[in-house]
């Protein structure tokens, strides 16, 4: 991607890891194991938002970690949504509410 370069990527070397080396703010779990949606949490400028994989979700321990869960609602029919389509309607929310466009 000729975009790459403007992000900042960090990887960790697994869960307890990421937990020990991140800066302060809270932890923001999407799941559709959450009752509360989105779009009505008050966001902060320091929170990390995670995001598990589609097919499995988060571990347990990181459910058990998160200080908010939050779901994106959708049609009951419907199964889930894509998780880069997750991420950016989260990212866009989180944002709009903080002021963190340019």
């Amino acid at each position: 991607m000729d975009y790459g370069e403007a992000a900042e990527v960090v990887r960790h070397d697994g869960w307890e890891a990421f937990r020990s080396g991140r800066a302060p703010g809270r932890l923001v779990l999407f799941t559709t194991r959450a009752a509360e949606p989105f779009q009505r949490f008050a966001f902060e400028p320091a929170d990390v938002l995670l995001f598990g994989r589609e097919s499995a979700g988060v571990p347990e321990a990181v459910h058990a970690a998160a200080d908010a869960r939050l779901v994106i609602p959708i049609r009951p029919e419907t199964r889930s949504l894509n998780v880069v389509a997750a991420a950016a309607m989260a990212l866009g929310e989180a944002l709009r509410q903080t002021g963190g466009f340019p």
